[in-house]
């Protein structure tokens, strides 16, 4: 770091490497922009380092050894299948290292400077960039804040030990034989999952009634099954009240239907929600216009109270989705630049990677509803389509929800096998202004899971091949 009194002068500072924070400065730097990216610990941000891809590399252990296990159906006995924790840890982290090296490999290659420290602003063109060692002033035409999140603390659940959060989950040294979720999100449901592949007995505590809130009931019944099938207990409508912990274990206490109950593991995983990083960083003392819970109130191009000042990511309304930061990177680097991009949530896709996936893209058919459209829905099972047979993997289906005057998509539900990959297809029909038509005359390669939505799509005009229909 360069330390002295005089301020270097760039065009565009971005704090934050996660997501949201390289693409905004790569894409600035694209467009002709002398870009500094902060970042105070790793390249990559909680996504990339304690998030989104260690997690799926975890699930992606769990799902090998639990079929290497179970596989009878296909005629395949596997005897003294073990798993080596350590070595599972291992390879997460090399999937890690490998993606923030390449994004570390990528903004330089964009010859975007790169800052280790802290960044605190001075006022709407300055900011203060420290280190233990020092510190560093930049003056700058324009700021995108990226500063992502970090897990919510319940007074009654403090992170210590054996109390831990989603980045001590995807850390620990041992396989918990017993691990206690607390709360039934994507990211505790996730977990839960995985580590219930992994063999650990699992406990989910959900207070709502349902897990996976945001995602139809018709959708979370099969993850439901799933979790069933696995032995995970599933407690919803209940209150965690305390935990007492010891050198070895845990002791949760919860009530659920009047009545307290305790239940003993090795880990609780705390999951209740994530809380947006816009404190101390002199956000509040330049005069930042803020929402409710520490978001940051922002127009359409990104763009905060302060007009040079933008912010992206989990600091701001909406989903807390690496690839909605991503989306909002390019977005306000363009605005930046003069351009006239700006948002449009309505193709952005939400996913869930339990057993089996879940994906929604644009409006499910009560939001549809609610918002005035007269709709027609078309419904197709996995268990009807000749890929997912082969694959043994028959669980779930594809349900699109279109405007009845037109057949326009208006949205996509799948729950099943890489549900997470085939929604792309429907986004992008949501996107491009499709219709159920479109779908359904567009050829799928046979035999695919990508026929399935081709079906539903039939299945919504009235005319499906695969389905008697009264």
């Amino acid at each position: 770091m360069v330390v002295g009194d005089f301020p270097i002068e760039i065009d565009t500072l971005v704090v934050g490497s996660g997501p949201g924070g390289y693409v905004a400065a790569i894409r600035a730097a694209q467009l002709g922009q002398k870009v500094t990216i902060v970042e105070k610990e790793n390249l990559g941000g909680v996504c990339l380092n304690v998030g989104c891809i260690p997690s799926k590399a975890l699930i992606s252990v769990g799902h090998r050894y639990a079929s290497a296990k179970d596989s009878d159906d296909m005629g395949i006995t596997a005897t003294d299948v073990k798993l080596d924790f350590t070595k599972a840890q291992a390879f997460k982290d090399g999937v890690v290292n490998k993606l923030t090296g390449g994004v570390e490999g990528l903004l330089k290659g964009n010859k975007v400077e790169i800052v280790k420290g802290e960044a605190y602003f001075v006022d709407a063109n300055t900011a203060k960039v420290m280190d233990e060692k020092s510190s560093q002033t930049y003056k700058f035409k324009n700021a995108i804040i990226a500063t992502g999140s970090r897990p919510v603390e319940i007074p009654t659940f403090k992170f210590t030990k054996r109390v831990i959060n989603s980045t001590g989950a995807l850390n620990l040294d041992e396989l918990p034989g017993r691990l206690v979720v607390i709360g039934g999100g994507y990211i505790g449901t996730e977990l839960g999952s995985a580590f219930a592949n992994l063999g650990s007995k699992v406990t989910i505590i959900e207070g709502a009634d349902d897990i996976l809130a945001g995602f139809e009931k018709q959708m979370t019944q099969i993850v439901k099954k799933g979790l069933k099938k696995k032995g995970v207990d599933v407690v919803v409508k209940a209150s965690a009240k305390g935990v007492e912990e010891s050198e070895t274990g845990v002791v949760v206490t919860y009530e659920a239907k009047g009545e307290e109950q305790k239940v003993e593991a090795d880990y609780v995983l705390v999951t209740v929600g994530r809380r947006p990083n816009t404190d101390e960083i002199g956000l509040e003392e330049m005069g930042i216009k803020f929402l409710e819970r520490g978001l940051i109130d922002v127009d359409k191009q990104c763009r905060t109270s302060i007009p040079n000042i933008y912010a992206i990511g989990d600091i701001v309304s909406g989903p807390q989705l690496a690839h909605k930061a991503s989306y909002e990177a390019k977005v306000a680097a363009e605005a930046i630049s003069g351009e006239k991009s700006e948002v449009d949530y309505m193709a952005i896709p939400a996913v869930c990677f339990t057993d089996p996936e879940l994906a929604t893209v644009g409006l499910n058919e009560q939001q549809a509803k609610d918002e005035g459209y007269e709709v027609v829905a078309g419904k197709f099972p996995f268990a009807a389509n000749g890929r997912a047979l082969a694959l043994n993997a028959t669980d779930g289906f594809v349900k699109l929800v279109s405007r009845k005057e037109d057949g326009l998509l208006l949205g996509a539900q799948i729950v099943g096998e890489n549900a997470s990959d085939m929604i792309a297809e429907l986004g992008l029909a949501i996107e491009a202004g499709m219709t159920l038509e479109d779908i359904a005359m567009t050829i799928h390669a046979h035999p695919t899971l990508g026929e399935i939505s081709m079906e539903a799509a039939e299945v919504a005009l009235g005319k499906p091949v695969h389905m008697i229909t009264k």
